[in-house]
């Protein structure tokens, strides 16, 4: 998802609940799913990280929901972090009556309509998919089967759940780290939706073997620049001559490690040179790292050490 930012913007003034449009409406006429949510639930995110297409991921603290969530430009899939309650779903004449409870997933299908009765506030977390991203996978992956979501109303599926919600506490505040984290997450989503929620059963066809030797040097060195070099998933699979899929599978295949998590540690030692060697300032070393702020930074580097950089730098001292 090159070119994502966070933001949480308003959405005052949001016009009145219309009726359900009906599902083979064109999807020039379909809203992108962060526009439809925001109209239905009439809030603001929480958090939201979007593209230029309307793909990304969105948290939201909701009120009791009582309405018609109207055809999509996206595939919406919801991870719950919420307290339990019954809701209820009404497609046409079809009535699904679920529990909502951590583990459990929700999945909107693009250009589907129903309308949502949940009378307790709720916190989830959503993945907005176009079906050029799943399709994009399906085919990377070389799977059998059709890439076709069925839909979930609070259908058991923890491993899903975790791996998005793992999103909504997972960034950083640092552009390259985040944007790379988004677009290893939407695919390794797209994966597992596809192993699991399409119209019947998806296999994969084994990928084996890491990169070669200049191919893993050529993308080091892409990660470890300081310049302002292109470090998104979709820059690093280009330069080797594969596709995103197959990169990260490979990637991880010669280091142990994704792209992602390869970057963070390797951020994290520049920042422990950088403390240990220098007397620059902690909001100094943030900004030069690439953190949006001092406090990002100082969260980030807790989150891998257990301790804030000035008390890491005293110790080393």
């Amino acid at each position: 998802m090159t070119g994502s930012t966070m933001r949480n913007a308003s959405h005052n003034g949001l016009p009145p609940a219309a009726g359900a449009l009906p599902d083979d409406s064109s999807t020039s006429d379909r809203r992108a799913a962060g526009a439809e949510m925001a109209r239905v639930l009439r809030t603001e995110p929480f958090r939201m990280a979007l593209d230029s297409s309307g793909a990304g991921i969105a948290h939201w603290k909701h009120d009791p929901l009582h309405d018609i969530v109207e055809p999509m430009s996206h595939h919406v899939i919801m991870a719950y972090n919420g307290v339990m309650q019954r809701m209820e779903r009404r497609s046409g004449k079809s009535v699904a009556i679920g529990t909502f409870r951590p583990g459990v997933l929700i999945i909107i299908p693009e250009g589907s309509s129903s309308r949502w009765d949940i009378p307790k506030p709720v916190d989830v977390v959503q993945l907005y998919l176009p079906d050029a991203t799943l399709k994009r996978v399906a085919d990377e992956a070389r799977t059998t089967g059709p890439a076709d979501l069925l839909e979930r109303t609070a259908h058991p599926d923890p491993i899903t759940s975790r791996l998005l919600l793992s999103a909504a506490d997972a960034l950083e505040g640092h552009g390259a780290l985040d944007n790379l984290f988004r677009h290893q997450l939407t695919d390794l989503l797209a994966t597992r939706l596809l192993a699991a929620h399409a119209g019947s059963p998806t296999a994969f066809q084994p990928t084996v073997g890491g990169l070669s030797p200049k191919v893993l040097l050529r993308a080091i060195e892409r990660l470890r620049s300081d310049s302002d070099a292109d470090v998104s998933l979709d820059a690093l699979a280009s330069d080797a001559g594969l596709s995103r899929f197959h990169f990260c599978r490979a990637f991880k295949e010669s280091t142990g490690l994704s792209p992602h998590s390869w970057l963070r540690q390797h951020r994290l030692e520049e920042a422990m040179k950088m403390l240990r060697d220098s007397d620059e300032a902690v909001v100094s070393i943030a900004a030069a790292l690439g953190y949006s702020s001092q406090t990002a930074f100082a969260a980030a580097f807790r989150k891998l050490t257990g301790e804030s950089p000035s008390d890491w730098r005293r110790r080393q001292r």
